[in-house]
């Protein structure tokens, strides 16, 4: 898309003959006005209405030899400059209480049909299609040029880049929350996603709450538990769950080293599987780790592989088996160091606190992934990057619920939740380090999973997922939404280049040294709607979407509270 602007430009001395004209030009206005005014009061008769015939009159006082005539002239003249600068004041574009600095851009961005898409009516169109009732989709704002909403659909995956205190809690998470019709999702490192939603999602579906608050970031007493054993189903379930932990592993701690990471894996992964397949709680693990001849769960696992009838099974039970058994006789000093690998991934094991969200409770429920993808519940997951941090068990929790609800959506007509799941990813690269999630975020949207990652830079994403990873997983997503607040030029040159450019046209007029002759000359040139400055200054409340099929669009985002069906205490 392609935008001209005129801008023209002239030489000096065309500029002083110019304002010289217009100086005698004014003069003669206000001298004839001034002076007809005076003719008019004092009944004159006579008056010339030439110009220059009535200045000669006027200097030479053969019109008003008194000089009352002068005041006439500054009178008009006052009175003509007033309302001159009332006009130009009420002419002059002036800036609404909901404009920012930038705004400008939005002349030359996606509006109309060019962001079809994401419109309202478009996404409510796709609500109704996928049978959903009673919601239409995700509000994400409302373009700067014609006010229009914006929203994201029910097939959309999303992902959110914005910086600190940027309101993206406000004007994003919590508003998409709102608006999810079935159970939600929501990760985050305070308590502000609990605080301002779980009210009106109770009041709205009817249905509990959970909170998973082991560092008590809410002040939440503990009333549930999860076993994370629960997920390890078989061995390659059981290989997935040690890859999260590994995953969730705070990367500042981690030497770089793949190929120890792996075989600590290796090593935990049956014991896992010896840990489920028995019924023992995940803290066992800790005690076998602690010593390096301890073959209890090699045991545990030949025992299992006998009393089993289903050959599948077994064959499991041995891989599983063989695999341990050979870290175990491993020479010492290699041993130790796989053992040492798994240890400090593991190390979460010594959170007392939190162990006790993860074992059972005398008389607390236990959490069942299975059985809340089918209901309108709300989850939160809570957890604090630093020393006593949860991530290692928010990561699998949230991605059991996924995969339990990817698992109901195949068993329903269409291969699709009947009503839309909200997972609300945020804080993603601190409280929920998935290493697949980039490969599986595509087909998310066809599952009836709205997934939404939200980090604060491109960067932060890299530091989980890679270059590849982060990369992939940006070009999975259907909604892109740039919050402002990041300083990263790579990544602010690579969005301005998305936004596009427009054409300035630029008209040169000179003329020769004795102001006898013209010559006009015209250009064009390209230049970025938003530059890469632009975007690293975006204030708050405006942010850039880049949805597929439609143009990069400027949109005000509006936070929960100024939202149509806000109401305050629900």
């Amino acid at each position: 898309m392609s935008v001209r602007d005129d801008v023209s430009t002239w030489e000096p001395s065309t500029v002083l003959m110019a304002v010289f004209i217009a100086i005698v030009a004014v003069a003669s206005l206000l001298i004839t006005l001034g002076a007809h005014a005076w003719a008019l009061w004092r009944g004159v008769d006579g008056v010339s209405w030439n110009p220059f015939t009535l200045m000669i009159e006027v200097f030479q006082g053969r019109l008003d030899p008194t000089g009352e005539v002068y005041w006439w002239i500054g009178g008009v003249g006052g009175l003509l400059l007033i309302l001159a600068l009332t006009g130009l004041v009420l002419a002059l574009p002036r800036r609404s209480k909901r404009s920012r600095r930038g705004d400008e851009a939005a002349q030359w961005a996606g509006r109309g049909k060019d962001i079809e898409p994401i419109t309202k009516r478009a996404v409510a169109a796709k609500a109704k299609h996928l049978g959903v009732e009673g919601a239409t989709g995700f509000p994400v704002g409302r373009t700067v040029a014609g006010d229009m909403p914006v929203m994201s659909s029910f097939e959309d995956v999303c992902i959110t880049i914005a910086g600190p205190r940027t309101g993206k809690t406000t004007s994003w998470v919590v508003p998409r929350i709102f608006a999810a019709p079935g159970a939600v999702v929501a990760t985050s490192n305070k308590r502000d996603i609990v605080d301002k939603t779980r009210t009106r999602r109770a009041r709205a579906t009817g249905e509990q709450a959970w909170v998973f608050d082991p560092q008590g970031l809410a002040g939440e007493e503990q009333s549930w538990w999860w076993n994370p054993l629960s997920y390890v189903t078989d061995y390659v379930q059981a290989v997935a769950l040690a890859d999260m932990f590994l995953s969730a592993e705070d990367v500042s701690n981690k030497d770089g080293n793949d190929m120890w990471d792996q075989w600590a894996c290796q090593l935990i992964a049956p014991m896992l599987l010896a840990a489920a397949r028995a019924g023992k709680p995940i803290t066992v693990l800790h005690t076998w780790l602690a010593d390096q001849t301890n073959d209890e769960p090699v045991l545990l696992l030949r025992k299992l592989a006998g009393e089993s009838v289903k050959d599948d099974v077994r064959d499991d039970l041995l891989k599983a088996t063989t695999s341990l058994e050979g870290f175990m006789g491993m020479p010492p000093e290699t041993r130790g160091s796989v053992y040492g690998g798994a240890v400090r991934i593991m190390h979460f094991l010594n959170n007392t606190r939190l162990m006790r969200w993860v074992t059972p409770v005398e008389g607390v429920p236990e959490f069942h992934p299975s059985e809340f993808v089918k209901t309108k519940q709300t989850l939160y997951c809570l957890s604090q990057e630093g020393r006593g941090s949860a991530t290692q068990i928010v990561t699998p929790l949230t991605v059991a619920v996924v995969e339990a609800a990817t698992a109901y959506a195949t068993s329903q007509a269409g291969g699709r939740l009947a009503t839309p799941m909200l997972i609300e990813l945020d804080e993603a690269a601190n409280v929920c380090r998935w290493n697949e999630l980039p490969s599986q975020y595509s087909h998310f949207g066809s599952r009836g999973l709205c997934v939404d990652t939200v980090l604060q830079s491109w960067s932060q994403g890299e530091r989980v997922w890679g270059d590849k990873g982060m990369k992939a997983l940006w070009s999975a997503a259907n909604v892109k939404v740039y919050g402002g607040g990041v300083s990263e030029p790579d990544f602010l040159r690579n969005l301005s280049e998305l936004i596009g450019t427009h054409w300035v046209d630029s008209t040169q007029i000179s003329s020769s040294s004795q102001g006898r002759s013209y010559s006009t000359s015209k250009a064009s040139q390209q230049r970025p709607i938003a530059t890469v400055s632009d975007l690293q200054a975006l204030p708050q409340g405006r942010a850039w979407v880049f949805a597929s099929g439609a143009v990069a669009t400027l949109v005000r985002l509006i936070p929960f509270w100024e939202q149509e069906d806000y109401q305050p205490g629900k």
